[in-house]
């Protein structure tokens, strides 16, 4: 196969990654299992012809990046298939590459599994919202189905950026501004100061990374603007110190007084496998209540938990809560859900509950 065709059959099959590895044949990834495209293995050559292609397509992106990093992250799109996400490597002295299948269309929060107390985070006017949890754990999908939300019930302009855009946004009832880090602008932090002069209202940044990322989007959050963003981090009291120990000894009790005004909302989620083959979402909810905000003021983030497992009329829920739900509807299998757990003794408690 061709690349275009490769890319085309990986769209019909409902793959979400294709790993194409020197030594191995093509492998799809659906629905979390790794499929491999029959049994031939992709020489250094064929890598090679595949790698061109994608550069090609990349409106001739240099392939230079790879050659002398190692490394290349960047998006391509062929007409009548999909767009697409590229993390080019070296490996072994060969090249490799894993391509993301980005979506056209907008997902259905319903078939996701998505919460409503998460759709409703679109409410939200101000503040900071933040997905968590690991790579490939649909922390992206989840904020397109809140931005879509507000796309479609609000008059604002939305401001993404992202690297590389995930989702395309169509203009609904606001303007969606998509911004593509290296192709549209510089970086995060330069594209995140232009966004305010952009007169936003809400602002998407695909990752915050880095210390200056951070900070320009905690100022941006104080001054009345609704960012929303993702960490790769598990649970909320891990999000809330990963930030607050970003910055140096003497700044962090400031950060935790900022940090206590401006969070809304921490959604961190899990991917699980599920009985009949599947992948499930898992999701641990924190909403920022009076209580919530006066522990990270001081300090006291690992009380955090506790709150949470009280709090679910506010529409707040444990990531053991979440499993366990699943382990109850037949979803997932409890050794499954043992597995994922954030607090394996306290989980087995509750599978035992529902024994």
């Amino acid at each position: 196969m061709n690349l275009a065709q490769l890319m085309t059959h990986a769209v019909q099959n409902g793959a979400s990654d294709v790993f194409i590895i020197t030594g191995l044949p093509v492998t799809y990834k659906i629905q979390g299992r790794m499929v491999p495209l029959g049994t031939e293995k992709v020489s250094t050559m064929l890598c090679s012809e595949y790698l061109s292609g994608i550069y090609a397509s990349a409106e001739g992106r240099d392939m230079r990046i790879l050659n002398t990093t190692g490394d290349d992250d960047f998006s391509f799109s062929l007409p009548g298939v999909s767009r697409f996400r590229v993390s080019a490597y070296k490996q072994r002295g060969s090249f490799a590459a894993v391509i993301r299948v980005v979506n056209l269309e907008m997902p259905d929060p319903q078939k996701l599994g998505l919460p409503e107390s998460v759709l409703k985070l679109s409410d939200k006017t101000k503040g900071m919202i933040l997905a968590t949890g690991p790579a490939g754990s649909g922390k992206s999908t989840t904020l397109a189905c809140i931005i879509d939300r507000i796309n479609a019930t609000r008059q604002a302009h939305i401001i993404t950026l992202e690297d590389p855009l995930e989702y395309l946004h169509r203009h609904k009832r606001s303007i969606v501004s998509q911004r593509e880090i290296e192709s549209d602008t510089e970086s995060y932090v330069k594209a995140l100061r232009a966004a305010l002069r952009q007169s936003p209202d809400v602002i998407l940044v695909g990752e915050m990374r880095d210390l200056e990322t951070i900070q320009v989007a905690m100022t941006a959050a104080e001054t009345g603007h609704l960012v929303i963003s993702t960490l790769h981090t598990i649970g909320a009291a891990n999000t809330i110190d990963r930030i607050v120990d970003v910055f140096p000894s003497n700044q962090q009790h400031q950060i935790r007084v900022q940090l206590s005004m401006v969070l809304q909302a921490v959604i961190s989620q899990q991917l699980v496998p599920t009985a009949d083959g599947r992948i499930a979402p898992a999701f641990e909810i924190m909403i920022a209540n009076n209580a919530i905000r006066n522990m990270i003021r001081e300090g006291k983030v690992h009380q955090i938990d506790t709150v949470i497992q009280s709090s679910a009329a506010e529409g707040m829920i444990t990531m053991d809560t979440s499993l366990s739900e699943l382990v109850r509807t037949g979803r997932i299998t409890e050794r499954t859900a043992m597995h994922h757990a954030s607090n394996s003794d306290v989980l087995s408690k509750k599978l035992r509950g529902l024994a």
